[in-house]
């Protein structure tokens, strides 16, 4: 049976209200291989004392300052041995109990798997399917239209995830997947929901500044023409959803 290791890291500052829920749905995985790494950066309103409550069940657990969340991140990936790694950041969740295992269970030995993503809102209210559904098939190309599978639906293969790029800061996670696809064999779909994502994050509160890494990264690998051309498509694609449901579903 394939039972790789996966590394589960969690980047978390001063979000008492959102980090437990997050913890439990890593600690309720019926898959046993995983390893949980937390990265806090030196929270002052609780966190840490929620986190603590679990301290028995966490593999490693750092709190100190940081540059922003993708240095955070970078830390998280430094410390991570599993043969697979995933963030769950600090307001998302698994989708259910059984995820891990049914992702593992799909398929063995892919470089990377990936499934589709359910979003919340604050109170916890399901808004439904993103509005980037996650392509059928997908490769490094796939992101011309915007990021198709959400960063908390992807297991990447720990050996081909590399550093992210800190001149990004808000949309580094991008250029973090479409490198790691660039080197990837194989590709798994595993055809389910494997993630809750809570909208709002730092990319929608600048989120002007997230659009314009976004365009930098796609023209770096899609070429200036192209990536002006999609951003027509995406514009349209997105005011089209609006018009229909009267919310984005980013």
């Amino acid at each position: 049976m394939f039972e790789p290791t996966l590394s589960v890291i969690t980047i978390v500052y001063n979000n008492v209200r959102d980090v437990e829920r997050t913890m439990l749905s890593v600690l309720g995985q019926t898959y046993k291989n995983i390893e949980y790494i937390i990265v806090d950066g030196l929270s002052t309103d609780g966190t840490l004392d929620v986190i603590d409550k679990y301290r028995d069940r966490i593999s490693k657990l750092i709190s100190e300052k940081d540059k922003g969340i993708y240095d955070a991140m970078n830390k998280g990936l430094a410390m991570a041995t599993g043969d697979y790694v995933i963030f769950m950041n600090s307001g998302d969740e698994f989708y259910d109990a059984d995820t891990v295992i049914a992702v593992f269970a799909s398929a063995e030995d892919a470089d990377i798997y990936y499934g589709e993503t359910e979003m919340m809102d604050d109170s916890r209210q399901n808004l439904g399917q993103r509005r980037h559904h996650a392509p059928v098939t997908f490769t490094w190309r796939d992101f011309k239209y915007g990021m198709s599978i959400s960063h908390q639906a992807i297991y990447i293969r720990r050996s081909l995830a590399e550093p992210y790029d800190n001149r990004y800061q808000l949309s580094a996670d991008i250029d973090w997947i479409i490198r790691a696809a660039k080197k990837s064999q194989k590709i798994v779909n595993v055809n389910r929901y494997v993630a809750k994502y809570l909208v709002g994050g730092m990319s929608k509160k600048r989120h002007r500044q997230s659009l314009q890494e976004r365009f930098e990264i796609m023209k770096r690998y899609y070429g200036l023409i192209p990536t002006i051309f999609n951003h027509v498509v995406i514009a349209f694609n997105l005011g089209w959803y609006w018009l229909k449901n009267k919310r984005t579903n980013d």
